[in-house]
């Protein structure tokens, strides 16, 4: 199995536009990471992403860093329209019930992290090929 991955910091180059190349592989992707941390939630940008995810029903591997699940919460920082919020908390959800792997960056084995997500990630790409 070929695995190709994006990474904005390593697939983009300066000019690029943000959106039009990160919703793009979104869009393509048959699996996402989400690596929610304890300010996840104040980025637009990650809330963008994961709401993309889940709207077009891409399997998502949570990673719980240095946060759990119940913490996470879209707050209404009045920047945000009610729509913006209401796909926001619905993707946050969606992602707060699907498992995932937790980390504690304390305590946490990092090489034992890494060869979990792969292997989560792995797992579910040859779910989705074999469309289970």
């Amino acid at each position: 199995m070929k695995v190709k991955s994006f990474l904005d910091s390593m697939n983009m180059k300066p000019g690029d536009k943000l959106f039009d190349h990160i919703d793009k592989a979104i869009v393509g992707c048959k699996v996402g990471v989400a690596v929610f941390s304890p300010r996840y939630c104040d980025s637009y940008f990650c809330l963008h992403e994961l709401a993309l995810l889940m709207e077009n029903k891409k399997r998502v591997v949570p990673i719980f860093f240095d946060v759990k699940p119940s913490q996470l919460l879209v707050k209404d920082n009045g920047t945000r329209s009610l729509k913006q919020l209401q796909r926001f908390r619905f993707a946050l959800e969606e992602a707060k019930n699907t498992v995932g792997l937790t980390f504690d960056s304390f305590n946490g084995d990092w090489s034992e992290l890494l060869r979990d997500a792969s292997n989560a990630v792995i797992m579910n790409l040859v779910e989705v090929e074999e469309g289970k």
